[in-house]
């Protein structure tokens, strides 16, 4: 899992009408995901694009995420420097010391724990994530905890203030191919 490794992944959702597809690339010095989120909820449609960048270590530097839900337009910008989040421009003291962003309506962002995991050889990683809750605009703490089962394929994923916890199945670009009773996908390679 080094290198360029371009990738796109495709996902439908299971919990609700929708899809999702987003494209893994480097980027300069560090790694870039460009999404495309659609679905309904109990608000109306969603369209919701996102761009998302890391640093070569897989942490989060800054989001944009722009689209429309209902009638409402979505205009959210994320930028951690240092230990320090904002959210349009507003400091979200909460998740101070966070290194992950976590968007609710995409399974692209399980993306970056996963990455630092696997290029080590430690049996479980724990994490704290700025998590958008989204259609909340507002930067919460998720502490979770991404640990090996012994199959290379599956990781078991927990979230503590959410008390959630699952088996994620991923393939070697680190994306996740089946989110149980929310997500499922493929990923396509580029040369």
């Amino acid at each position: 899992m080094t290198g360029p490794g371009v990738a796109t992944a495709q996902w439908r959702a299971l919990d609700r009408e929708g899809e999702d597809k987003c494209r893994l690339s480097h980027a300069g010095d560090g790694w870039l995901l460009v999404g495309h989120a659609r679905f309904r909820d109990a608000a109306g449609f969603a369209a919701l694009d996102y761009v998302l960048r890391c640093d070569e270590g897989w942490r989060t530097l800054s989001a944009d995420i722009a689209g429309t839900h209902d009638d409402f337009e979505v205009q959210l910008r994320v930028v951690r420097d240092g230990a320090r989040w904002w959210l349009n421009d507003v400091p979200q003291d909460e998740v101070e010391g966070a290194v992950d962003l976590d968007l609710s309506f995409t399974p692209a962002t399980n993306l970056m724990p996963l990455r630092r995991l696997l290029v080590t050889d430690q049996s479980s990683q724990d994490v704290a994530a700025a998590w958008l809750p989204y259609p909340e605009t507002v930067l919460r703490r998720l502490d979770q905890i991404y640990e090996r089962t012994g199959l290379p394929d599956v990781i078991s994923y927990s979230a503590r203030q959410t008390d959630f916890a699952t088996r994620l199945s991923f393939d070697r670009s680190g994306f996740v191919t089946f989110y149980p009773d929310h997500w499922e996908g493929e990923i396509r390679y580029e040369d």
